[in-house]
């Protein structure tokens, strides 16, 4: 078959002798015309980018979501559109924008034109809810390190463009330790009920500097922190290794100092009243919400001498 991998345009395997018409047909299939896979092959948000590429015969810049994937970002539904900008008609599978771009807005990557971190920033960060704004932005930064000074430039040179304001505050809010969309949910949560802006992907090490755990976000001044354990912090080996587990809890808890500790059972409203407790009123939230819930119901509330799990609805007590 030609040992073709990954998707390539059917008439240019065609004329080079790759594949044959019947090769073609029976071990190939069409994502957009003219443009093939092979059977079977796994279509991701970045293969689709490629194809729709291709699609364009190479005549065009990869932008939003299909450039996000080229740049690397996860947690992109490959089952969306392809994005590009080019002059001509959308097709189906492909959202054709037409805006204009200046030479420092693209980059080249594997080949492919793309929006840059900052240009593809700057397309996403308007779209939709401010947070679905924020969890792109959230993933792109942690792919390619973009920094919201990276971002404001294109801002200021857009004045009125429609979605401006929103981008501003998505931006302000964007933070590259963010590891997923989640993880950003729970940092949003924790700022709009009032907390302070947590730090994120905090490390904690014993008295010997050696290392013990990593929290996904919090406030190191006041040794408090929050963990959100989706379920790829419990089927990715690497990552539970890398995360706090029940003996780096124990050991967190080990090293607080003054009375017992209390335990979070209860969950947020507990959290925010021991918040408050540990940090003083000042440090608590400014709001008068106690609504600290979360759709998912699988955020784990951590205090480094206090800890409380709850994942699945089900609340576990780590001690």
């Amino acid at each position: 078959m030609g040992g073709i991998d990954g998707p390539f345009i059917g008439s240019e395997a065609l004329a080079a002798g790759l594949v044959s018409r019947r090769g073609l047909r029976n071990g190939y299939e069409a994502i957009y015309r003219n443009v093939y896979l092979p059977k079977g092959y796994e279509v991701t948000a970045t293969t689709r980018a490629k194809a729709a590429w291709l699609w364009a015969r190479r005549d065009a810049t990869v932008a939003g979501l299909s450039a996000a994937a080229l740049h690397g970002t996860k947690w992109i539904d490959a089952g969306l559109p392809a994005e590009m900008i080019r002059i001509g008609e959308a097709v189906h599978g492909i959202v054709i924008h037409r805006d204009t771009l200046v030479g420092d807005e693209i980059c080249v990557i594997d080949g492919i034109p793309a929006t840059t971190p900052a240009r593809t920033a700057y397309d996403l960060g308007r779209r939709g809810s401010l947070t679905r704004a924020v969890i792109r932005l959230d993933s792109l930064a942690n792919a390619t390190g973009l920094k919201p000074d990276d971002v404001r430039p294109l801002i200021d040179g857009h004045k009125g463009s429609r979605g401006i304001v929103q981008l501003r505050r998505a931006v302000d809010f964007m933070d590259g330790g963010t590891e997923s969309p989640q993880e950003t949910r729970t940092r949003l949560l924790l700022i709009n009920a009032g907390f302070p802006r947590p730090t994120t992907q905090i490390v904690v090490c014993n008295e010997y500097g050696d290392f013990v755990a990593r929290i996904d976000m919090g406030w190191p001044e006041f040794r408090v922190g929050v963990q959100y354990d989706g379920p790829q912090h419990w089927t990715d080996p690497d990552r539970h290794a890398r995360d706090i587990s029940r003996p780096n809890c124990r050991r967190l808890i080990g090293r607080s100092s003054g009375s017992a500790a209390t335990c979070c059972a209860t969950g947020p409203r507990c959290f925010s009243r021991a918040f408050a407790t540990r940090c003083g009123p000042r440090a608590g939230p400014t709001a008068t919400r106690s609504d600290l819930t979360h759709a998912s119901g699988s955020i784990a509330w951590h205090k480094c001498d206090l800890v409380a799990s709850q994942r699945g609805g089900q609340t576990e007590l780590l001690e």
